[in-house]
């Protein structure tokens, strides 16, 4: 499976719910279709922003089948697999149908806090029991411990199915030293639009893009400027966008992007407990900053 598949724009879509809390695949379908159209070049299901701890195990399932479906054979498919039981991680890949899928995205363990030792034996076993590319995500603020520079680049530099890392740690030191030491063709994918921009300046490979939900072709024509080196023109985009990058995560993600799907018609506004929809001042914001775009 070509490393080049996780180049660019990735977007972590949503799972639109209707207001029984049930998914909406029909809004699935035309929230995909909207980024087939803004030329998105991968999509990540059931991620952080696809809600995938609330997905029960026959929701999980439908919903990668729907994607592949509506998706497959235009652009590749990642799916969100991972979590702080790595047995259960591995039941789950096992039980899932990778056929049609790209890679796996794999956090880092939460809660649990383990050393770097045993997230390295933990991605480890998971990649081996793997039978596509495996994608690290490293997200301290969310998970309470960091995947540090070495961890990632001796895993990179020992299993082979080990490909990538979505890096959201807003750490420009780790992130460096990772693209600096990784061996040639580990990719480190930004896990954070708004410094994605500066992520590729230093060598990263693209994003993995809340923000593209909404505007998939102005961040996807931002991503491939900055990728190409134009760093001007990329620039111009950055800073247009940066305000609302800004109002989409100011109450939460998914909150935020699903309100901006909202706004624009393309999904309900519906969100499961325990999180719940954004303000009607930050709606409103968020509706009046899109109408600029």
């Amino acid at each position: 499976m070509a490393v080049s598949q996780f180049t660019g724009t990735g977007v972590a879509i949503v799972t639109p719910f209707r207001n029984d809390e049930s998914v909406d695949f029909p809004s699935l379908e035309k929230l995909i279709g909207h980024l087939l159209a803004g030329g998105v070049n991968y999509l990540v299901v059931m991620g952080t922003t696809g809600e995938s701890v609330t997905l029960n195990r026959d929701e999980r399932h439908a919903l990668l089948e729907f994607v592949k479906e509506t998706a497959g054979g235009k652009i590749p498919v990642v799916v969100g697999i991972g979590g702080n039981n790595t047995q259960a991680v591995v039941s789950k890949i096992r039980d899932t149908d990778l056929n049609g899928v790209a890679g796996i995205l794999s956090v880092a363990p939460y809660y649990n806090k383990p050393g770097q030792k045993g997230l390295y034996q933990h991605f480890k076993t998971i990649a081996s029991a793997s039978p596509v590319p495996v994608i690290l995500y490293n997200v301290p603020g969310r998970t309470c411990s960091n995947l540090a520079a070495d961890t990632v680049v001796q895993l990179a530099t020992d299993i082979k199915n080990i490909v990538a890392v979505k890096e959201a740690s807003g750490n420009f030191s780790q992130i460096m030293e990772i693209i600096r030491k990784a061996p040639p063709g580990f990719q480190v994918i930004s896990g954070d639009d708004g410094i994605t921009l500066p992520i590729i300046a230093l060598g990263g490979a693209g994003v993995i893009s809340v923000l593209a939900n909404v505007l998939p072709a102005e961040w996807s024509e931002m991503v491939k400027l900055a990728l190409q080196g134009n760093l001007k023109k990329a620039r111009e985009i950055h800073y247009r966008l940066l305000p609302l990058i800004g109002l989409l995560f100011a109450e939460g993600n998914p909150a935020g992007i699903k309100a901006a799907l909202s706004s624009r018609g393309i999904i309900s506004n519906h969100l499961r407990l325990p999180l719940t929809p954004v303000s009607r001042s930050l709606y409103q914001a968020i509706a009046r900053e899109l109408e600029t775009k």
